[in-house]
């Protein structure tokens, strides 16, 4: 699942920072067992053309329903393994998983709050920025709301919204015009 940091000497590479629900999984609301995970059309090879492109993937996820209590940190990151796992199946691997349990009107004490991680704001952004080798200036984001798109400009980085269709598709266009 990539939960490794990538610190170091190593040359920058460029990262795609990937939403999760409604981007690589169909958004069915709370999503958290693994036998409700659909990619959406087009994931998987998305993934594997950002490796075979030298980007690193991180997966940038709000994930209110811890905080409202609707399932637990340890249920999500198990949703998380699922979904690396059916990535790997057309060849993609994702970096690191960047999770935010918050939310203010959360009903579990240690999450009910506007946390910096928690997109709109950039923190999960910002942290992979200092934990990765990350050529920052070929870097960008694919998210499916306006929260994705904010979070985005808040880190200085380019977003794409993604409307449907083969992600795919839209990977490979904007590889193509970095």
């Amino acid at each position: 699942m990539g939960e490794e940091s990538g610190a170091g000497a190593q040359a920058l590479r460029p990262a795609a920072f990937l939403d999760r629900d409604g981007v690589l999984n169909v958004d069915i609301g709370y999503a958290f067992r693994p036998a409700d995970l659909r990619l959406t059309p087009g994931a998987g090879e998305a993934v594997a053309r950002l490796n075979a492109a030298g980007y690193l993937v991180f997966v940038v996820t709000n994930q209110s329903g811890i905080a409202r209590g609707l399932y637990t940190l340890e249920q999500a990151q198990a949703f998380n393994a699922a979904l690396a796992l059916a990535l790997s199946r057309a060849g993609g691997h994702v970096d690191r998983f960047y999770l935010a349990p918050h939310h203010p009107d959360g009903s579990v004490a240690e999450y009910a709050l506007d946390h910096f991680d928690r997109k709109p704001n950039p923190g999960m952004i910002l942290r992979a920025l200092e934990e990765w080798p990350v050529d920052r200036a070929r870097s960008f984001l694919i998210g499916d709301k306006e929260t994705d798109m904010e979070a985005a400009r808040r880190a200085a980085l380019p977003g794409h919204l993604y409307a449907g269709g083969n992600l795919d598709d839209l990977v490979r266009d904007i590889i193509r015009g970095t």
